[in-house]
C-alpha cells in the first residue's frame, strides 16, 4: 500500500485560487463602477446648480433688478401687491393724493416733495409745490418733474400707470381702508426715506391719542349717527371705511353698519326708518353747512336728528384724509357726539 506524499504547500486545489481571485477582481470592478457612477452624478448636479445660478443672474440683470431682490430690504410691496425696489432713498418725490403729502410733511421729508395735486393745501408749505393737476393728474407735467418715486393711491388712470412703468419710474399706492392701514404706510415711507425713528414717533403717538378718546367713551351710551359724505348722489360710509371706524372710536353707532360695502348709497326709506339721532356733514370751508346743504334734510321733519338739531359739520381734511390729522378728526367727532366729555376740545394738537 502506497503512502500518501505529504506537500510542502496548500492541500486547496488551484482551481481554489482562480475563483476567489475571480470573485475579488469583479467585487473591484463593482466598486468601481459604483464610484464613478456618484462621481458622474455629481458634477451633473453641480453642474446644474451652477447653470440655475447664471440664469437667475441673467434674469436680474435683464430686469434691472440685483439678484435675490426679492429679499432685499429696499424692496417694498404696495396695497396692490405690486413690489417696487428702490436702490435709495427718494430725493424727487411726487404725491398725487393730499394725505401722503400730509405723511412726508409729518416725517420731515417736504423738501423732497416735488410735485404735488391742485387739492394738497396742508401744511400751507405745500403753495410752493408745482401742481400736476388734480383727480387726472397731467402726465406730462409729472415726467417733466423728473421723479424718482410717484405715490399715489388706487383712483390713479390706468395710462398714467402704465407709462410710469414703462419710464421705470417707481408708483407705490397706499390704500388706507382702516387706521392700522394708516400706520402702516407711515411706517412704511419712513423705511423708504430711512427715516424711522420719525416714523415710529409718529405713528405711536396718532396711536396713542386715539386710545385716549376710546378709552373716554367706552363705557358710554351710542347714539345712532349718520356720516353724510356727499349729498347728491347721497352716499354715506359703511364697513371698510376708515371713516365708519372713526365713528365707532368716537363713541357713535353708524346707522350704515350693516352696509355690504365701504361706500354705500342709501335710500331716504332706510334712512328714515333707521332715524339718525345725529348727523355729520364734511365741509370744504370753514364757515360750516350752508343753508342750502339743510333745506334737503329739513324737509324730513321726524328724523330725530333733524327734531333736535343735531346736525353737524366737520372739516373735510381732518376726516377724509388718511393721514396724521385723522386723530383731530377722531376727536372733532367724538366732541360731536359726546360733548358732554370732550367739551372745550377742538382735536388739535
Amino acid at each position: 500500500m502506497k503512502k500518501r506524499v505529504q506537500s510542502s504547500g496548500s492541500d486547496r486545489p488551484w482551481g481554489f485560487f482562480i475563483l476567489t481571485f475571480f470573485h475579488r477582481a469583479l467585487f473591484l470592478v463593482g466598486c468601481l463602477t459604483a464610484s464613478i457612477a456618484l462621481l458622474s452624478t455629481t458634477l451633473v448636479q453641480a453642474f446644474d446648480a451652477k447653470v440655475h445660478l447664471m440664469k437667475r443672474r441673467q434674469q436680474g440683470i435683464l430686469t434691472g433688478m440685483p439678484f435675490m431682490a426679492n429679499l432685499a430690504p429696499r424692496t417694498f410691496i404696495d396695497d396692490t401687491g405690486r413690489k417696487v425696489f428702490l436702490a435709495n432713498p427718494p430725493q424727487r418725490i411726487i404725491s398725487l393724493a393730499p394725505s401722503i403729502t400730509e405723511i412726508l410733511y409729518a416725517l420731515g421729508a417736504g423738501d423732497s416733495v416735488v410735485g404735488v395735486t391742485e387739492f394738497c393745501d396742508y401744511p400751507p408749505e405745500t403753495s410752493s409745490k408745482p401742481r400736476v393737476g388734480d383727480s387726472r393728474p397731467n402726465l406730462e407735467a409729472i415726467i417733466g418733474l423728473k421723479p424718482d418715486l410717484v405715490l399715489a393711491m388706487q383712483v390713479v388712470r390706468t395710462d398714467v400707470f402704465g407709462t410710469l412703468e414703462q419710464l421705470k419710474i417707481p408708483l407705490f399706492i397706499m390704500e388706507a381702508k382702516t387706521l392700522e392701514d394708516i400706520y402702516s404706510h407711515i411706517r412704511t415711507l419712513g423705511r423708504m426715506l430711512e427715516r424711522v425713528n420719525e416714523a415710529n414717533s409718529l405713528a405711536t403717538s396718532m396711536r396713542q391719542d386715539v386710545q385716549v378718546v376710546a378709552d373716554k367713551i367706552r363705557m358710554l351710551p351710542r347714539p345712532r349717527v349718520l356720516y353724510v359724505l356727499y349729498g347728491k348722489p347721497f352716499i354715506t360710509v359703511g364697513p371698510g371705511s376708515f371713516i365708519h371706524q372713526l365713528i365707532e372710536l368716537a363713541g357713535g353707532e353708524n346707522v350704515a353698519s350693516d352696509a355690504g360695502s365701504a361706500y354705500p348709497r342709501l335710500s331716504m326709506e332706510v334712512v328714515v326708518q333707521k332715524d339718525p339721532e345725529i348727523i355729520v356733514f364734511p365741509a370744504m370751508v370753514q364757515e360750516g353747512l350752508r343753508d342750502a346743504d339743510l333745506a334737503p334734510w329739513k324737509r324730513w321733519p321726524t328724523l330725530t336728528a333733524v327734531k333736535t338739531g343735531n346736525l353737524h359739520h366737520i372739516p373735510w381734511g381732518l376726516m377724509s384724509r388718511p393721514g396724521p390729522r385723522i386723530v383731530q378728526g377722531l376727536v372733532h367727532l367724538a366732541k360731536i357726539i359726546h360733548p358732554e366729555v370732550f367739551q372745550g376740545q377742538d382735536g388739535q394738537h
